[in-house]
């Protein structure tokens, strides 16, 4: 009998031993500056370390005798990647681990629940007579390809192996085979959805027999989010845990700013514990070219460096994609045009910090950031920027301390956080507590396997591979006023939304039409002082147009954006459309219903 805890990530040894033997060999001791580290048995897991990226660090060992890089190394982890199910990931719209463990932030599907979804989401794990019976110890002897790999769930046993190959996801999933998906499932409680649970019914084999030997591994329901800090009403979450929630439309022109408080939010993990962080966050920096590791408290960077205030658009990739999935769909958070916000940003520049500690550019590849925020396993939120990014004085690329002048708020990474202007989000790592110099970038599933964009013929993100990480935007804008349904009976029709483009790109032009693109009125532009090819803030931007005189119906709002590289949204989804719903930047449209007959 096991059990999980608020407090802690540990993980009892018959579950680590499951896991290992599932994954065929033993997790890789990390070991860094002498010290010799096992991330699987630590209470408090260390963050895994590049061999190429730190002095000393060793090879491991798998039970064939081979050597294989140190932790993240992509090929010796395949077998989890490919082995990961979707427990997490069950959904099959729903990429695990990226949410790797928690970080199954969870892509929940966009469709709202149906009558049909209340009945899966009762009927789901429930004995069913026209199956046949099994044991516990019959269902824990199934953790392997040879024997099959089952799970349980509520009375329900479920045969997985043929489902692994097709969905990669979280290794964190191989905790579960042999044995029941709800510890789990506490943590990733996105998870519990009719999307996802339609997928496991699909795959269930028989029933599990009452568990009169107690042999059942019995479990407490844990609560991992309970360091959750306090959230405005008006926010529009998408899950709860972890929370994600968007800025309402009409907000997002009220000013240039974003509020702190109304600021988007993107959680991959549980917030860590404020408090733990206020007592002993340090930062440290390592990796190719420094002779040892370099700590810094932040009081340290205020003081050691000058402190700039950056104005820079943090977008996530899945903005809009609500959009993308009307035309066909796809897999992730509903996001709808609310997850962008503006913020003033206080800090000091990494090119300044790297410079100081003696990092030489001629050695780096990616600069690796990792945040304070873990899985069940211990694992950080990890992502990386390519060095010439994170060297450059110019791309501004700042390690923030301050929001909008107030200190970093919980969800938007207390103490400090990455700020990389012009990049997108995910990339932008919170509760910053390593930065790895490296000749690779991130091995992390959220920088090789997801925030990238496939084939759009690709119907599954198998490989993954050879895809891209995605970095800097392309260029977008959206309408936020009028809302969608509203009722216009002025003679004239104001119109308000954002722009933005990636890369230091500024918007040059805003063009709206009502008749489908035939005749497009230009908008007027409001955006903040900004240098030509660093302009990171978006464009707030409006326009008055015309109705017809004596108009009653439907009409439709479409808006494109121009930016200063001269490249221009696309009409449709045609050779943009991708299966993760990732930078949808088509016109966007807007129908409203005018009645311009009442003004008589």
């Amino acid at each position: 009998m096991w059990k999980f805890t608020a407090a802690t990530t540990t993980l009892p040894s018959k579950i680590v031993a499951r896991f290992r033997s599932v994954r065929g060999g033993h997790r890789p001791a990390v070991a860094c500056a002498g010290v010799l580290r096992d991330p699987v048995s630590k209470v408090e897991p260390d963050v895994p370390v590049h061999r190429d990226l730190c002095p000393g660090a060793r090879d491991y060992h798998t039970s064939s005798g081979q050597s294989d890089p140190l932790d993240y190394n992509w090929r010796a982890r395949s077998l989890l990647w490919k082995a990961a199910l979707g427990t997490l990931a069950l959904g099959g719209g729903i990429w695990l681990f990226n949410r790797p463990s928690l970080a199954l932030a969870a892509e929940a599907q966009p469709n709202k629940p149906s009558k049909k979804d209340d009945d899966i989401l009762a009927r789901a794990g429930r004995h069913r007579p026209d199956l046949p019976s099994y044991s516990y110890d019959e269902v824990s002897d199934h953790t392997s390809r040879e024997k099959r790999i089952w799970v349980t769930f509520k009375e329900g046993v479920y045969d997985i192996t043929d489902f692994v190959d097709s969905h990669p996801g979280g290794e964190t999933i191989l905790m579960a085979v042999g044995g029941p998906l709800e510890p789990f499932w506490d943590l990733y409680g996105v998870h519990k959805s009719a999307h996802v649970f339609k997928v496991l019914e699909d795959l269930r084999i028989g029933n599990v027999l009452p568990d009169k030997d107690n042999k059942q591994q019995l479990h407490e329901v844990v609560n991992y989010f309970v360091k959750e800090p306090k959230r405005h009403p008006s926010l529009k979450p998408h899950t709860e845990t972890p929370f994600n929630a968007e800025t309402p439309r009409k907000m997002l022109v009220d000013s240039f700013l974003t509020p702190n408080e109304l600021f988007f939010v993107r959680n991959h993990l549980p917030v860590p514990d404020v408090n733990e962080l206020q007592r002993n966050h340090t930062l440290e920096l390592t990796g190719i070219g420094l002779k040892r590791p370099v700590s810094f408290k932040v009081g340290d960077l205020k003081k050691k460096f000058k402190i700039y205030k950056i104005t820079t658009t943090i977008q996530c990739s899945g903005n809009r994609r609500t959009d993308m999935d009307k035309t066909k769909p796809v897999k992730g958070l509903p996001w709808d045009i609310g997850a962008v916000s503006t913020a003033e940003w206080t800090g000091v520049k990494l090119s300044d910090v790297l410079e100081y500690i003696g990092a030489d550019e001629s050695k780096v590849s990616h600069v690796i950031f990792q945040g304070h925020d873990r899985d069940i396993e211990g694992l950080s939120y990890e992502a990386s920027i390519p060095a010439a990014t994170a060297f450059d004085p110019r791309r501004e690329v700042i390690l923030a301390f301050e929001m909008n002048g107030k200190e970093l708020p919980a969800d938007h990474g207390y103490p400090l956080r990455v700020v990389a202007p012009g990049i997108i989000g995910a990339r932008q790592v919170k509760w910053l507590e390593r930065i790895i110099l490296s000749e690779q970038e991130s091995m992390s599933f959220w920088q090789q396997k997801d925030y990238k964009i496939f084939n759009s013929s690709a119907a599954v993100e198998g490989g993954g591979v050879t895809a891209k990480a995605i970095q800097e935007y392309p260029v977008q804008s959206a309408i936020c006023l009028p809302e969608p349904g509203a009722t216009i009976t002025d003679d004239y029709l104001t119109v308000k939304g954002y722009a933005l483009s990636g890369g230091g790109n500024g918007i040059i032009r805003v063009d709206v039409t009502i008749d489908g693109g035939l005749t497009w009125f230009e908008a007027k532009l409001h955006s903040s002082d900004q240098m030509i090819h660093r302009e990171w803030a978006w464009t707030i931007w409006e326009t008055s147009i015309p109705l017809p005189k004596e108009h009653r119906g439907e009409i439709e709002i479409a808006v494109k954006a121009t930016d200063s590289s001269h490249d221009t949204q696309p009409e449709t989804d045609t050779g943009i459309w991708n299966t993760r719903g990732l930078l949808e930047t088509k016109w966007h449209r807007v129908k409203v219903n005018v009645d311009t007959r009442k003004q008589r």
